[in-house]
């Protein structure tokens, strides 16, 4: 048998790629499960977003390669948006690259500058590629502290007594996933600065921006961020498109044309259909995201119950898709704790341990599900703490 690649070995399959296998395998047309584990947008993007892509797609010319940057029509809508959501200015010709989803993205950034032993900085509790990645192109994986004593700010004084000499990349990603937590400006800034002094790249994963938060930030916008700051953005979350696989990233041109460098040897551009449909998508007014956060909020109030009646602790005010939750005191083994919840009222809640160390004692509850699906959950779950 043909060995595999060394790079891998120390590189766990997706835990969902494993997890949502057994999930869907519990399913019967007596019983369905009830998946509140993955962000997943069940809603539909905007009509002019699918009526765009409909219409570019009946076109014939429409349907060879494209250029790798991505058009300019879409690069001037994305920073339209930077400049009308974040007051950003970007410039669309070496400021701004599309991508085919922003989880691409953190491939390509790492491949663009990590060197095999430079250090990689990722948070705990966070977003698990981050580590993956860094993991595959070589890096030394390293952890910082998210703390909940701090509302899950990250203990930016605890990072300035490190030796970060060797540190290439930091990541960080506000509004935080999973634990739902709106940087403020200053926090950005000691981030920035701290990325200055040490001479690192700092990369903010931004896709939740959105999403129950009533003000968005991008790290861009901080003073300084120019010369040491990338940042990852899509219309996954936001704008409910998480399938089409529509992201970019954004900052100096420098950094934009090393990315460039990697991500043009890996495709052969974005079809264009989709990018006439993101132009539309981002067009999007105040309006339609009101909806968007109005549907959101009743169905985080319905999740809400249900960590309730399993006796979690949580923060009510959470940016994103999720609610993260502290498991009660009495639950010695969360993961086991979370099966038996799975197999008892085939209802699927994430366990926390999957975002890291820190994440051991929580679970999380993706709002990707209607109020009525939340409320039948919530049924079962009392149902099952009966017997």
């Amino acid at each position: 048998m043909v060995q595999t690649a060394d790079r891998i070995k120390n590189v766990e399959e997706y835990y969902f790629s494993k997890k949502l296998a057994e999930v869907r395998s519990l399913d019967t047309p007596e019983l369905r499960v009830i998946n509140l584990g993955i962000g997943s947008p069940d809603l539909a993007p905007s009509e002019n977003t699918i009526d765009a892509l409909i219409a570019s797609a009946k076109n014939p010319a429409n349907h060879g390669y494209q250029n790798y940057k991505g058009i300019p029509q879409l690069r001037e809508a994305i920073a339209g948006f930077y400049k009308k959501i974040y007051n950003v200015s970007l410039n669309t010709e070496t400021e701004i690259l599309p991508l085919m989803g922003s989880k691409e993205g953190i491939m390509h950034i790492c491949m663009a500058f990590v060197n095999e032993g430079d250090e990689v900085l990722f948070p705990d509790p966070g977003y698990p590629t981050y580590a993956s990645v860094a993991k595959l192109t070589g890096a030394k994986i390293s952890t910082y502290a998210m703390k909940e004593e701090l509302g899950w700010g990250i203990d930016v004084a605890a990072l300035r007594k490190r030796d970060l000499s060797k540190v290439k990349i930091m990541w960080v990603n506000f509004p935080h996933m999973p634990t739902g937590r709106i940087a403020s400006r200053e926090e950005l800034k000691e981030l920035v600065d701290l990325a200055r002094a040490n001479n690192f790249l700092i990369v903010n994963d931004n896709p939740y921006s959105l999403i129950l938060n009533d003000s968005p930030l991008s790290i861009l916008s901080i003073e300084g961020a120019s010369e040491v700051a990338l940042e990852l953005n899509s219309l996954s979350k936001s704008h409910n498109m998480a399938g089409w696989r529509i992201g970019w990233v954004a900052g100096r041109k420098e950094y934009i044309e090393a990315v460039l460098r990697v991500k043009s040897n890996m495709d052969s551009g974005m079809f264009l259909g989709l990018q006439h449909a993101a132009v539309e998508a981002l067009k999007n007014g105040e309006e339609w995201f009101k909806k968007q956060n109005e549907i959101y909020t009743g169905r985080q109030q319905a999740a809400g119950k249900i960590l309730e009646v399993l006796n979690t602790s949580f923060s009510k005010k959470q940016s994103g898709l999720f609610l993260w939750a502290k498991a009660p005191d009495q639950i010695t083994d969360v993961e086991k704790w979370i099966d038996e919840i799975l197999y008892g009222t085939k209802v699927f809640i994430t366990p926390g341990f999957i975002f890291g160390e820190a994440g051991k004692r929580y679970i999380r509850i993706s709002l990707c599900a209607t109020e009525a699906k939340l409320n039948e959950a919530l049924a079962r779950i009392i149902e099952w703490k009966k017997k």
